[in-house]
């Protein structure tokens, strides 16, 4: 039933639990699950299409575990929740006709700069603060722009979704990370129904690694409920900063 070994696919639902941990807290679980199927001999495609199914499960716990937490109303996010699904699909289609390579050079800049704001700005904690972009400009803008972004490479997508709640939304650390949840599960949803067209991904196995990515998004998600802005910033510093060497890893 499985694409692997079942010796392969413990390690897969291994790395499927850590990241839907990091994930619920920080965004950056494809940083361990896309190289673990890489090295389980799923190829470039297959491991990506892959991590998008396994992925949605982790997302789709986490958005459900902050709603009841009272971090974000579900509800209110689902007209940008389909904005950003139809958003990814289209970014999945565009790999073709964009220059993909140049996204690749300008993203571990991009992901240092992330690590570097969370890091040294002062005042980023839990508490609101001044919106600098009303709700429907920033639905109109920027949720498109980054599932698109998501759709077309994808590592990355919940930090700049972050970013985008705290600096432009005015959002503060816990309730930014809350926010980003619905959308990433909308975004990998998308993504999933284009990739599907033209790949096969590993189904069962990411079903498998799924059930694990339930159990680490809602370990991930309650311990940031109860530490907020002091356990999610060093992760998001952290993850970030480990992205952007991966990537210039591959780039050199």
């Amino acid at each position: 039933m499985f694409e692997v070994t079942y010796e392969v696919l413990a390690l897969l639902i291994l790395a499927g639990f850590f990241a839907g941990f990091i994930d619920a807290i920080a965004g950056g679980g494809g940083l361990i699950t896309v190289p673990v199927l890489l090295i389980a001999g799923a190829s470039p495609i297959e491991a990506l299409s892959t991590n998008k199914v396994q992925g949605v499960f982790g997302a789709a716990t986490a958005a459900l575990s902050y709603a009841r937490a009272g971090q974000v109303s579900l509800r209110e996010q689902i007209f940008p929740a389909i904005i950003a699904f139809f958003a990814s699909a289209a970014g999945a289609f565009m790999v073709s006709f964009l220059p993909v390579y140049l996204i690749r050079f300008i993203l571990p800049i991009l992901m240092v700069g992330i690590a570097l704001f969370f890091a040294f700005k002062p005042g980023l904690d839990d508490f609101d603060r001044t919106r600098r972009m009303s709700v429907p400009v920033f639905t109109a803008t920027m949720i498109p722009l980054v599932a698109a972004y998501d759709g077309l490479l994808g590592p990355g997508t919940g930090s700049f979704f972050m970013i985008a709640f705290v600096t432009l939304g005015g959002y503060g650390i816990l309730k930014a990370t809350a926010h980003t949840k619905l959308l990433n599960f909308a975004s990998n949803l998308g993504a999933i129904v284009a990739f599907s067209m033209v790949a096969t991904p590993w189904w069962f196995t990411g079903l498998a690694m799924g059930a694990a990515q339930i159990a680490g998004a809602t370990c991930g998600a309650a311990l940031a409920v109860k530490i907020g802005a002091r356990v999610i910033k060093p992760l998001l510093v952290i993850t970030s900063a480990t992205l952007a060497a991966k990537l210039l890893w591959d780039l050199l």
